[in-house]
């Protein structure tokens, strides 16, 4: 895939234990989108919710783009995420059934050049599954320092 990562919301990989993904388009003004290209993207706190067979994107927040004046939106404002009519009630039946929460996890242009937002489930981590996380992220940190030292 030839695809230019914006931003990557690593609390979700932290917080969550993350299933299923979707990419979603979402909808975005002139503005935004060159505030996007710009890198100006922060991902703290923000979810996807599904409202009445349409899924929304809350707290992604986006800088007012400075050239734009007048025409910028509220940073933080509710946007609607763009997925088929299937593939919403596939999402809002998991969500239902299993106590699933949807995750934006990546925000990237495509190869034709449309924002895509990578959307998730997830549930919740406990502090325990967290602390084995960073344990099994140090062990594999000091193979790979074993084994380059050993190559030299």
């Amino acid at each position: 895939m030839a695809f230019k990562v914006i931003a990557t919301n690593k609390k979700a990989y932290h917080n969550y234990h993350l299933a299923q993904n979707w990419e979603c388009g979402i909808e975005l003004t002139g503005g935004e989108v060159k505030s996007i290209r710009n890198g100006e993207v922060n991902f703290a706190d923000s979810f996807a919710r599904v409202d009445e067979e349409e899924i929304y994107l809350y707290n992604l927040h986006i800088n007012p783009y400075m050239q734009a004046s007048y025409l910028n939106q509220e940073p933080t404002r509710i946007r609607k995420l763009l997925l088929h009519k299937k593939e919403i009630i596939k999402v809002a039946s998991l969500i239902n059934e299993k106590a699933l929460i949807l995750v934006p996890t990546k925000i990237y242009f495509n190869r034709k050049g449309f924002v895509k937002v990578e959307i998730a489930l997830g549930k919740g981590k406990k502090v325990y599954d967290k602390r084995e996380d960073i344990k099994k992220r140090d062990i594999d940190r000091d193979l790979k320092r074993a084994m380059n030292s050993r190559r030299r």
